[in-house]
C-alpha cells in the first residue's frame, strides 16, 4: 500500500488495512492462554512466579500467564547487559545500526500482530494499534540513521596553538554503560521501543521493564531484537510491579541512567534516586501533562470541535498528550459546545476488535473507580455537566455486551476555575471546559499547571504567533483537525515537555534526543 500510516493520517485508512488487521488478531486469538518467559542474556529465562492476565474490554478473557521477575532476575539482566557492554560499543557503528534497522524490518513484517495483541492488552481501538506498532518501527530506523547522520555525534577540534608540538584535539562522546528503560502500560510497545533503540544505537546496554498491566507488549519486542540477531545481553526483558522491580533496578548499582515515562510523583522519585548515590546519573523522565486548548472567536469550529474530540476521547484521555483543559471565548463557546455535545454522544464505544468501535475501556479496575470518583467530585461542585459522566461497564446496569468490560463515557463538563480537577491529571476521557472574554486571561489559565507537555489553538492565523509566544510547552498544535494536543510522530514532531512534564527539556526523537544517552570525553593527544 502507499499510504503511510501516522497518527495524522490513521482516520480514513485503505480496506486492505483492516483485512489484513482482522486476518492478525484471528492468528493472535488462537495462541491466547499461552506463557510467556523473561528474557535474559540472550535466551527466555522461567520467572519464579507468573501471572494471570485479562483483557480490559473483557474479564473473562485470558490473554496469558506472563513472568513476575524476582530478585535474581535483576540481578541475571544487570549483570548479563554489564557483561555484554565492552562488545556492544566496540562494534562498529555501521553494525550496530545494521541490527537496529533489522529490528525495525521484523518489527514491520509483524506489525498487524502486534497490534492485535495491543488492543487484547491495552483495549485501544484498532487504528491506535497499528498507529502504535509502526511507530515503534520509525524509531528504531530513525534513531538509527540520525545517530550515522551525526557520525557519533563525535567532533574533530582545531589544534591547540603550540609550537614544537602537533597538539590534537576531539570532542568524543560515550556510552553510560547499563541503561534501564521503564515503559508505561498506555504505549507499551512505542515508548519501550523508542527508548531502548535510542539506548541501544549509542552504544549502551539494556534493561527494559514493562508496566504491570501491559507486559505483553514488551515481551513482543523481545522477541524481535533477540530474532534480529543482538548479541546475548545486550538487551534484557523483565515484568513485574514498579514498586519492586522498578525500584530495585533504580537502586542497583550497575544502572548508568534510566529513561522512566509515567507519573509525576514516580518520576520525580526516580530523578531524586538517580542524583544521588556515589554520583549523579541521567534520568530522562517523560511525566504527563494537564494539556490545554484555546479556541478563540477567529476559530474555525468545525475543525475545532474534530480535534478537540480526538485529543480529549481518543484512547479513553489515556495519553499524557490527552486534551484536559479547554478554554473557548464566550462569543463561540455555545456553538463549540454544541459540536463537541454531538460528536461526544455519536461515539461509538465496545469492543475494539470491531472497526465501527472508536473508544475502548479504559485499563483497569483503578481507572474505572478514579472516574466515578472524578466525576462525582465534578457533579457535587456544582459543575454542568454536559455529556456523559458514567460507567457502562462491569454490571453497572449498562449494556449487556459491555458488562465484562471497564467502559466510560466521554464526559464533557464547564466547571468552576476553582475546582482541583483543574490541576489533577486524570488520564480519563473528562474534558473540563470554561468560557474566557479576554484572550491574555486565557493565556494565563492554559499556563496555570506545574506541566507543560502539549497544547492546542484554534484561532486566526495572525494569532498564531501570539500563541506559540506566549504557551508553556513542548509540543504546540494550531489549527490541526487530527488532534488538539495530540498525534506526534518521530521524523515529524519531537515530543516532550516543559516544566513538570519532563526532566530535560529535550523531546523525544528531536534533534537533540539521542545525546542524552552519551557523555562527552574530551581528547587530547600530543605528537
Amino acid at each position: 500500500m502507499s499510504f503511510r500510516l501516522t497518527y495524522a493520517t490513521m482516520y480514513n485508512p485503505p480496506e486492505a488495512m483492516h483485512e489484513r488487521f482482522e486476518a492478525a488478531l484471528a492468528r493472535v486469538e488462537a495462541g491466547l492462554g499461552a506463557q510467556h518467559r523473561l528474557f535474559i542474556d540472550g535466551v527466555d529465562r522461567d520467572a519464579p512466579r507468573y501471572a494471570l492476565r485479562h483483557s480490559p474490554f473483557d474479564r473473562e478473557l485470558r490473554l496469558g500467564e506472563f513472568g513476575l521477575a524476582g530478585d535474581n532476575d535483576v540481578q541475571a539482566a544487570m549483570c548479563a547487559a554489564q557483561a555484554a557492554g565492552p562488545a556492544w560499543r566496540a562494534m562498529p557503528v555501521a553494525e550496530r545500526t545494521r541490527l537496529l534497522h533489522r529490528v525495525g524490518e521484523l518489527l514491520e513484517e509483524r506489525v498487524y500482530d502486534i497490534a492485535a495483541a495491543m488492543v487484547l492488552e491495552v483495549g485501544k481501538n484498532r487504528m491506535e494499534a497499528l498507529g502504535e506498532a509502526q511507530e515503534t518501527v520509525d524509531f528504531f530506523h530513525h534513531y538509527a540513521d540520525d545517530f550515522e547522520s551525526h557520525a557519533g555525534y563525535n567532533h574533530v577540534l582545531p589544534d591547540d596553538p603550540v609550537t614544537g608540538f602537533a597538539s590534537h584535539n576531539a570532542s568524543v562522546m560515550r556510552p553510560y554503560g547499563v541503561w534501564v528503560v521503564i515503559a508505561p502500560f498506555n504505549f507499551p510497545l512505542a515508548l519501550a521501543g523508542g527508548p531502548v533503540a535510542a539506548a541501544l544505537v549509542t552504544g549502551n546496554t539494556v534493561v527494559l521493564k514493562g508496566a504491570s498491566d501491559t507486559p505483553w507488549a514488551g515481551r513482543l519486542l523481545a522477541d524481535c531484537i533477540r530474532d534480529a540477531g543482538l548479541p546475548p545481553g545486550v538487551f534484557n526483558y523483565l515484568s513485574g510491579a514498579g514498586r519492586e522491580i522498578g525500584e530495585a533496578l533504580a537502586q542497583h548499582p550497575l544502572t548508568a541512567g534510566i529513561t522512566f515515562t509515567g507519573s509525576v510523583p514516580v518520576g520525580r522519585h526516580l530523578m531524586r534516586q538517580m542524583a544521588g548515590g556515589a554520583y549523579p546519573r541521567p534520568c530522562i523522565a517523560e511525566m504527563g501533562g494537564k494539556n490545554p486548548c484555546i479556541v478563540t472567536e477567529r476559530a474555525d469550529l468545525d475543525r475545532a470541535a474534530a480535534g478537540i474530540v480526538r485529543s480529549a476521547y481518543g484512547m479513553g484521555g489515556q495519553k499524557c498528550s490527552a486534551l484536559s483543559r479547554l478554554y473557548v471565548h464566550e462569543s463561540v463557546a455555545d456553538a463549540l459546545i454544541g459540536r463537541l455535545h454531538a460528536q461526544a454522544t455519536a461515539i461509538r464505544i465496545g469492543d475494539p476488535r470491531r472497526h465501527e468501535n472508536w473508544l475502548g475501556p479504559v485499563v483497569n479496575a483503578t481507572a474505572y473507580e478514579n472516574y466515578q470518583h472524578h466525576a462525582d467530585a465534578l457533579r457535587d461542585a456544582g459543575a454542568n455537566v454536559l455529556c456523559g459522566g458514567a460507567r457502562i461497564g462491569l454490571g453497572s446496569g449498562g449494556r449487556t455486551a459491555l458488562a465484562r468490560g471497564y467502559y466510560v463515557e466521554p464526559m464533557l463538563a464547564e466547571v468552576p476555575l476553582q475546582h482541583p480537577l483543574w490541576q489533577h491529571e486524570m488520564f480519563l476521557p473528562i474534558l473540563t471546559v470554561h468560557r474566557y472574554g479576554d484572550r491574555d486571561e486565557a493565556m494565563r489559565l492554559a499556563n496555570d499547571s506545574p506541566m507543560g507537555l502539549t497544547a492546542g489553538f484554534y484561532g486566526g492565523a495572525d494569532e498564531v504567533s501570539w500563541f506559540h509566544e506566549h504557551i508553556e510547552a513542548g509540543v504546540t498544535y494550531a489549527n490541526r483537525p487530527q488532534g488538539a494536543t495530540t498525534g506526534a510522530w518521530p521524523g515529524y514532531q519531537p515530543f516532550g515537555g516543559w516544566k513538570g512534564s519532563g526532566s530535560s527539556g529535550k523531546a523525544i526523537a528531536s534533534f537533540h534526543y539521542l545525546a542524552q544517552y552519551l557523555r562527552e570525553q574530551s581528547r587530547t593527544v600530543v605528537e
